[in-house]
C-alpha cells in the first residue's frame, strides 16, 4: 500500500518539477514532509545552489510547544524571513507531491504572512 503512495506521490514530484523551477531572483520554495517534521527550502535552480533554509528541527522552532500544523506556519515565517534578509520577495512553491492542504499549506501561509509573494 505504502509503495503505491509513494510511487504516486513521486509521479506528482516529477510533473510539478517539469513545468516549475527557480532562479535567483525567483527561487523555487521547496517542501519536505515527512512524519515527524517539515523542511521548506528556497533553492536557486539555475546556478543548483540552497539560497535558504528552514525546518521545524531549528532550535527556536523545536522549542515551541504546539501541533506539527503550528510548527510549520512557524517555519513558513523563519523561511520568510531568511529571504528577506537575503532581499527575495518573490517565489515559486513547489509543494513537493504533497496535498495542498494540512501542513504544507500551514508553511504556505507562514511564508505569505512573512512577506513573501507567490
Amino acid at each position: 500500500m505504502s509503495n503505491v503512495k509513494s510511487l504516486r506521490r513521486q509521479k506528482i514530484r516529477y510533473s510539478i518539477r517539469q513545468k516549475i523551477s527557480g532562479t535567483s531572483e525567483k527561487p523555487r520554495l521547496a517542501i519536505f514532509r515527512s512524519n515527524t517534521d517539515i523542511y521548506a527550502q528556497l533553492i536557486d535552480d539555475t546556478n543548483g545552489v540552497t539560497i535558504a533554509a528552514a525546518s521545524s528541527k531549528d532550535k527556536d522552532i523545536k522549542a515551541q510547544a504546539g501541533t506539527k500544523t503550528e510548527k510549520s506556519k512557524l517555519v513558513g515565517a523563519a523561511v520568510a524571513r531568511k529571504a528577506g534578509e537575503l532581499g527575495v520577495k518573490a517565489v515559486v512553491f513547489d509543494r513537493g507531491g504533497n496535498l495542498y492542504h494540512g501542513r504544507v499549506k500551514a508553511v504556505a501561509e507562514g511564508a505569505r504572512e512573512g512577506g513573501l509573494q507567490f
